[in-house]
């Protein structure tokens, strides 16, 4: 039996995002293993037959002996389960799992789900990440990546040339997330759902649903995800206010989607490819996003949704009051729209496909 083994920072990258590639793998006769902090996906993963090795990974920490440890932990686990073929996600598991494939002469694919704020931004850490890069990449087999702007970043440095391969992000499940039905227009709804930290663009979104909440009392705003302590207090304060409604972490954020007319999603943060947008849109909801790589991709201002400047709560206020403005036929066409769209382009069978012939080949050569 073939071997797999998949390194990522959080259970909920495989399960949420890749879980049809680890079904095929798995009635294709592969044994699975994957390796992560411990999350509440991990039990629904090892339900579905994959095999759980559980890791330590401090997704921001630069500690250089804790880094050390985690390439280190990665040697010893290939040399115990012997894969053949490594696939990574996200930075430390790209980089450090790279190595330790490259070291035990292990068939590596990773794939660039952004490039992160210290990569992003001219400076040492730019310069120590490139370095790092190039060293656990020198031998790969297949370098994905979600935009075109990541896969010229690595090219301009010269990192893995001849093994790059531009996926459409991690697709969507087109299945599970089916157009749901419009909601009426007694009130509109938004919502932001991601990570609340300052790069996701929570400060605009806050910003605007304080303005447009006072302006016009049909509105709501919403918040769904992980939020960190730095905002803790300020969502409180703001839903006690009733200018907002926060959900915490949502299991299924359809059941969100259902009664939302658009998504709002104001972020700065070098994405990949944001599965927010892809899952809205999935869900015949309008977007509100920047222009920038990892969302652009998404969507076609003034057809799906609108584009907004980055950092700027006056030009997010002007296009949710555009939005606003619409008549109910239009804000359901823009939804339907962004539906027409996922479903030409981002169709998550085309990355479990593409991910399939990839591990094939590897599985051919040796």
């Amino acid at each position: 039996m073939k071997k797999v083994l998949i390194l990522v920072n959080h259970d909920v990258v495989i399960y949420n995002f890749r879980r049809e590639l680890v079904e095929r793998l798995l009635d294709e006769g592969y044994e699975v293993y994957i390796s992560s902090p411990y999350g509440e996906r991990i039990d629904d993963l090892i339900f579905m037959g994959c095999k759980y090795i559980e890791a330590t990974i401090q997704r921001h920490g630069t500690n250089i002996i804790e880094e050390i440890k985690l390439i280190s932990y990665y040697r010893s686990i290939i040399k115990r389960i012997q894969p053949d073929v490594v696939l990574s996600y996200t930075i430390k598991p790209n980089i450090y799992g790279g190595m330790a494939s490259s070291l035990a002469k292990i068939p590596f694919i990773a794939n660039i789900t952004g490039l992160g704020t210290a990569v992003e931004h001219a400076g040492v850490m730019q310069k120590i990440s490139i370095l790092l890069y190039r060293m656990a990449f020198k031998k790969i087999n297949t370098v994905f990546f979600q935009n075109e702007e990541n896969m010229r970043f690595f090219s301009e440095n010269r990192i893995a040339l001849g093994k790059h391969h531009l996926i459409p992000g991690s697709g969507v499940n087109l299945n599970h997330f089916q157009p749901l039905e419009y909601p009426s227009d007694k009130t509109i709804e938004f919502v932001f759902i991601s990570r609340i930290m300052k790069e996701k663009g929570i400060d605009q979104y806050l910003e605007a649903a304080e303005y447009i909440s006072n302006k016009y009392a049909f509105t709501r705003f919403h918040i769904c995800g992980f939020c960190e302590e730095a905002y803790e207090e300020k969502l409180k304060i703001m839903q006690e206010k009733g200018i907002i409604k926060y959900h915490g972490m949502v299991r299924d954020i359809r059941t969100i989607l259902a009664g939302i007319h658009c998504t709002v999603h104001p972020t700065y943060y070098p994405e990949g490819l944001s599965n927010v947008l892809l899952e809205s849109a999935a869900c015949a909801r309008a977007i509100i996003t920047t222009n920038r790589a990892g969302c652009r991709e998404v969507v076609d201002d003034g057809e799906n949704g609108f584009v907004v400047l980055e950092q700027n709560s006056k030009d997010l206020i002007e296009k949710i009051e555009k939005f606003i403005s619409l008549d109910y036929k239009t804000k359901k066409k823009m939804g339907l729209n962004g539906r027409a769209k996922v479903e030409g382009k981002f169709d998550r069978q085309i990355v479990v496909t593409t991910y399939l012939n990839e591990i094939s080949n590897i599985s051919n050569l040796k």
